[in-house]
C-alpha cells in the first residue's frame, strides 16, 4: 500500500512538473500553432472536396473530421495572455477583446461538430455545405484575430 503511495506521487510530481514546463509562453505559442497546422493539413482535402477541385470521398471527410473535432478543440489555451508578447501572427484584439475571440473558437467547434455529424450520413450536399461552414468559421477567425501574412 505504501509503495502504491509513492508511485503515486511520483507520478503525480511528474505532472505537475510537465505542466509547469508547458507554461511557459513561447511552448504555448508553438503547440497552438502546431495544432492550427495540423488542421489546415485535414481541412485542406475537404476544402478541395466542397469546391469540386477534388474527388468527394466520404471515408476520407469522416476520417478527417474526427481528426479536425479533436484538433479544433487544442489551441484555445495556447492563447494564454502571458503569449501576447511572443513574435506570432496573432493580433492584439485576440487579448483585448477575448470574448469576442472565445466565441469564435466556439463557432469554430461547433461548425466541425456539424461537420462530423454530416460526414456519418450519405448525404454529400449536406457534407460539403458543412465543409463550408468550417471553412467560413477558419477564416472569420482569421480576418479578425490573424495578421495578414
Amino acid at each position: 500500500m505504501k509503495l502504491h503511495k509513492i508511485v503515486v506521487a511520483v507520478l503525480a510530481l511528474g505532472v505537475a512538473a510537465g505542466a509547469l514546463a508547458q507554461a511557459k509562453p513561447e511552448v504555448l505559442v508553438k503547440q497552438r500553432q502546431a495544432a492550427m497546422t495540423l488542421q489546415g493539413k485535414y481541412f485542406g482535402p475537404l476544402a478541395a472536396m466542397a469546391q469540386g477541385k477534388a474527388p468527394f470521398d466520404a471515408a476520407v471527410v469522416a476520417r478527417n473530421a474526427g481528426y479536425l473535432e479533436a484538433l479544433s478543440r487544442m489551441p484555445w489555451d495556447g492563447f494564454d495572455a502571458s503569449t501576447k508578447d511572443v513574435k506570432s501572427g496573432t493580433l492584439p484584439v485576440v487579448y483585448s477583446d477575448a470574448a469576442k475571440f472565445k466565441q469564435a473558437g466556439e463557432n469554430m467547434q461547433a461548425a466541425v461538430d456539424k461537420l462530423v455529424a454530416a460526414s456519418k450520413g450519405k448525404d454529400e450536399a449536406a457534407t460539403k455545405a458543412a465543409i463550408g461552414g468550417v471553412g467560413k468559421t477558419c477564416g472569420g477567425c482569421h480576418d479578425d484575430f490573424r495578421q495578414k501574412p
